[in-house]
């Protein structure tokens, strides 16, 4: 589907050729961290690996304070997507984790308010400055990549196994975070989903196949008001099998809407941690990205 899509937006961009201005950007907005990333740096990806690996064109970083509420720092996220996703300009948007929660958040609540066309010059607060003084409805995005995405919360949190002090920690509650918005309400915008599953230390707490912090429930994009227990095919302790693309998992339980599965890791392969070399699951990523945001 991936190669589809970038397909007819190759065609597109054929059919509009004369806006010659217009630029391609890809978005990294990151998940949980210890704070120390400097939000508003679109250059500081110290939380990914290495600023010079190839990432997609024009990559930028989606800094926020990944310790505190979705809502409280979401702004963030809307500051880039005004800079680099309006006007003339298009985007990628590649998440790791809670960053699944973040663009989720900003489409479902946002995506369909207007936003003033930016000039994709950023200040010392990541806040680009206006083109004409014109507006839009949303953001121009092609298609989101997920890596290991925690949209639908992760049972960690449900048990109380990360830092209670850190306000995000109770937006990452499965239930809380499967209620904060409407799952369904992407714009039209596909979230291809990178679910990892070499997952060892939390076995006993996290249903189904897990990458040591999000169960498949989550990175899988299932959707419901709960979690459930999907796992790899032929794994007989499961509730059930996590199906690829968008097809429901084998209990009938489907996707939320524009949500499919792009990768499985069947051969458990992948954690999800980035361990700052672009490690993990969002390896993976990273090469689609590489590869196809162009």
């Amino acid at each position: 589907m991936k190669t589809f899509v970038s397909a007819v937006v190759v065609a597109a961009t054929v059919l509009v050729a004369p806006e010659a201005s217009a630029t391609n950007y890809s978005l990294w907005i990151h998940g949980r961290n210890g704070g120390n990333t400097q939000a508003g740096n679109y250059g500081d990806f110290s939380y990914w690996g290495s600023a010079s690996t190839a990432a997609g064109v024009n990559k930028k970083a989606v800094n926020w304070n990944g310790t505190q509420k979705i809502g409280g720092q979401n702004y963030r996220v809307r500051d880039a997507l005004d800079c680099f996703c309006t006007g003339t300009n298009w985007c990628y948007i590649a998440s790791h984790s809670a960053g699944n929660l973040q663009i989720g958040y900003a489409l479902s609540l946002y995506g369909t308010s207007a936003r003033y066309k930016k000039n994709a010059v950023p200040n010392s607060s990541g806040v680009c400055g206006n083109t004409d003084g014109t507006t839009q409805t949303g953001w121009n995005i092609k298609w989101v990549d997920v890596a290991s995405g925690a949209g639908g919360g992760s049972e960690l949190a449900d048990h109380g196994d990360w830092a209670m002090s850190e306000p995000l920690v109770s937006d990452l509650v499965t239930t809380t975070a499967r209620a904060m918005y409407n799952h369904n309400t992407t714009g039209a915008k596909w979230f291809y989903m990178f679910a990892a599953s070499k997952g060892t230390a939390y076995s006993g707490i996290l249903p189904g196949q897990d990458d040591e912090a999000v169960s498949y429930h989550s990175t899988g994009g299932v959707s419901g008001s709960s979690g459930g227990s999907y796992c790899n095919p032929g794994d007989w302790f499961c509730g059930g099998t996590l199906n690829t693309g968008t097809n429901a998992c084998s209990d009938g339980r489907a996707k939320w809407s524009y949500h499919t599965v792009e990768l499985r890791d069947d051969g458990e392969a992948y954690n999800h941690y980035s361990n700052g070399v672009w490690g993990g699951i969002i390896g993976p990523v990273r090469v689609d990205m590489a590869n196809y945001a162009l």
